[in-house]
């Protein structure tokens, strides 16, 4: 007898059907909005909508596990209620919203981010104050919402006549009940075992193909069960004593003496020469901005004048690499010196996130007064615990007074409100003789884009060209407002990107937009050049202490990269599943499932290609990663106060 004669799975297949299409629409929509990225023939069409295919019926094996449950067990009685009939079509008018608010978010999300969800969607699930906020003020959302109820209310009378149909079909008989329901536990079963979040769509290739062939909804719950991944589980491994030899080589230097009995621990003091120079320092870390708005990078649509300048007046560094995509990543690296880690940033490893060698701990140990200053409320990202927890004081948006925050939107307070509190907090210290460390992390260059009215010549909210704009231009009054204070020429000023504007692309670790500008500004003390050395994030920590001859023990993976005998420079970059390493002209990516592939010059023609796990290049990367997870999860990276520099200073 035809399955499709009974009433429940008629209506169950009307809306599964529904979905099916919705989620053909909306893959189609998004290949055509990306065709040339995406670079498809018709063997490519057919590997995107087949394997597509296959993760939308995986998806909706699970989804539609609940509406299964209640149509084969509701009662007959039940269901031959008038009422009933009338919920069944309302239930299809809620099926058809829902299937067009995510074919929806998914194509903002893409527009964002150029991928289907990911990882971050899952955070913007956790953090949803201020994204909710950033979408309403973003996009019309509620005339949106509108538009789309009033097609469901649409289509689902346009579909009337079929669901009627559906609905006074026989019902199931009690024993199909049972072989239906065995059926759909079989099937989720045999889903569970074939379909992954990196197969059957695979590793390496094309990324936006791959992105396509995926399916959003699907991509989303795997990355929320999948957001720490264990290394030794996932990842290509090498033996311990070969990932201690090449890591202590990795990390060593003239004036480093290893401390550690652990074969993993590189634990060592640093001796750098010269009398310790105790200048303030201000560290400006800066929403997405990518290298290529400035236009000494060749923009030609003068965003960046005062940064434009300060590269003239600053030591600068034009080949830096962030290590990640997210600001929680670029915090991550600038304060730890650590290599990305799969899955969950540290910063957001709740409850593993504090007690670590971080810059303000180093800092906090030398005297000094360690600030983490944020735009935002610092619970976003879980910034308060992991700064807090970590040596820092914290000021954020909650902290400042209403009156002294001139504009505020989703994400915090605008650029030149932090830079006022800045400037508050640095002359408080100065008052005092005690000398400080301010780490800042700014907001107004994301998303609605949106700051002060009449500070430039592009409106507010008009997209990132003025965000950047805005940026540059509360940089340069910053500068121009610290240069009239006592304390200005005793003071190092950095400003370096947290991550790039967007880092999608053909491939899974694009390097080129992993590309963010850093600038040291200090024109009494240090001396204006250009450092093209290849240099990352996690290089900025062991770099600042060095240029400020301080003494003490790291826990860092970066090395200072401008002494004289510096090793040659590489980059550590990743999302929160590739793990990268690029050494100027070639990138090995680690991969889950134990990929291990290489891009030969990655900057340019970038030639995919699977590598070997004797590969040095390869073997660089393992003994980096699996380096750094081994000693987080060991907590090889714990502080470890210098009781004797203590004493010393109490005495002072």
């Amino acid at each position: 007898m035809p399955p499709l004669r009974y009433a429940q799975l008629r209506y169950l297949s009307l809306i599964l059907t529904t979905w099916l299409a919705v989620f053909f629409l909306t893959r189609s929509a998004l290949l055509i909005g990306h065709l040339g990225d995406a670079n498809v023939g018709v063997a490519q069409l057919l590997g995107i909508y087949g394997i597509g295919l296959m993760y939308d019926v995986a998806f909706l094996l699970y989804a539609a596990l609940p509406l299964t449950l209640y149509l084969v067990l509701c009662p007959r009685r039940l269901w031959e209620r008038p009422w009933h009939n009338g919920f069944m079509h309302t239930l299809l008018a809620i099926s058809l919203f829902a299937m067009l608010f995510t074919a929806v978010a998914e194509w903002l999300f893409w527009d964002e981010f150029g991928v289907r969800f990911n990882f971050i969607s899952v955070d913007y699930l956790v953090y949803s104050d201020e994204v909710i906020n950033n979408i309403l003020e973003s996009y019309p959302i509620y005339p949106l919402l509108a538009f789309l109820a009033l097609i469901a209310v649409v289509g689902t009378v346009l579909l009337r006549k079929v669901t009627d149909a559906a609905l006074q079909a026989p019902l199931l008989r009690w024993r199909d009940t049972w072989t239906t329901l065995t059926a759909l536990l079989l099937a989720g079963v045999a889903t569970t075992l074939a379909v992954g979040q990196d197969f059957p769509r695979g590793i390496g290739g094309n990324a936006y193909q791959r992105e396509l062939a995926s399916n959003g909804p699907f991509q989303f719950f795997a990355a929320f069960r999948n957001n720490e991944l264990e290394y030794p589980q996932f990842y290509a491994t090498l033996p311990t004593q070969e990932v201690a030899a090449q890591l202590r080589q990795e990390v060593s230097e003239p004036n480093a003496h290893f401390l550690g009995t652990d074969p993993l621990d590189i634990r060592r003091t640093i001796d750098n020469p010269g009398e310790p120079l105790k200048l303030n320092v201000v560290l400006v870390t800066i929403e997405s901005l990518s290298a290529k708005y400035l236009g000494s990078f060749g923009d030609s649509r003068g965003l960046t004048p005062n940064m434009d300048k300060l590269r003239q007046q600053s030591l600068f560094f034009n080949n830096f690499y962030a290590t990640g995509t997210r600001t929680d990543r670029g915090l991550e690296a600038i304060t730890l010196s650590i290599p990305p880690t799969p899955g969950r940033s540290i910063v957001k490893r709740i409850g593993r996130e504090s007690g670590f060698a971080s810059l303000g701990q180093q800092f906090r140990e030398q005297g000094y007064d360690s600030v983490f200053m944020y735009g935002g409320r610092g619970y976003f990202d879980n910034m308060n615990a992991f700064f807090g927890g970590n040596g820092y004081r914290i000021v954020d948006q909650s902290s400042v007074s209403e009156s002294e925050i001139h504009f505020k939107n989703a994400w915090g307070i605008a650029d030149e409100d932090l830079y006022a509190q800045a400037i508050k907090q640095a002359d408080a210290d100065h008052a005092t003789g005690k000398p400080f460390f301010l780490q800042l992390m700014t907001t107004s260059n994301h998303r609605p884009y949106t700051y002060p009215e009449g500070r430039i010549d592009i409106p507010s909210g008009d997209g990132r060209a003025g965000a950047v704009k805005y940026t540059d231009y509360a940089i340069g009054q910053f500068l121009a407002q610290a240069r009239q204070k006592p304390w200005f020429d005793r003071t190092v000023f950095i400003f370096v990107a947290d991550h790039t504007a967007g880092s999608a692309g053909t491939e899974d670790l694009p390097v080129a937009n992993y590309h963010i500008p850093l600038f040291v500004y200090a024109p009494k003390v240090i001396k204006p050049q250009e450092f093209a050395g290849l240099t990352s994030q996690i290089d900025l920590a062991p770099t600042l202490l060095g240029l400020l001859n301080m003494d003490y023990t790291s826990t860092f993976y970066g090395r200072n990269v401008l002494r004289a005998d510096a090793a040659p420079g590489r980059a550590l970059i990743g999302n929160y599943q590739h793990l990268g390493l690029f050494d100027g002209e070639d990138l090995a990516i680690l991969s889950p499932r134990r990929a291990v592939r290489r891009h030969d010059d990655a900057l340019r023609l970038s030639h995919e290609s699977d590598a070997q796990i004797n590969d040095p290049l390869v073997r660089r990367d393992i003994a980096f990663y699996q380096g750094a997870s081994y000693a987080f999860t060991r907590g090889l990276l714990s502080w470890q106060p210098d009781r004797s520099n203590q004493t010393h200073l109490s005495q002072r």
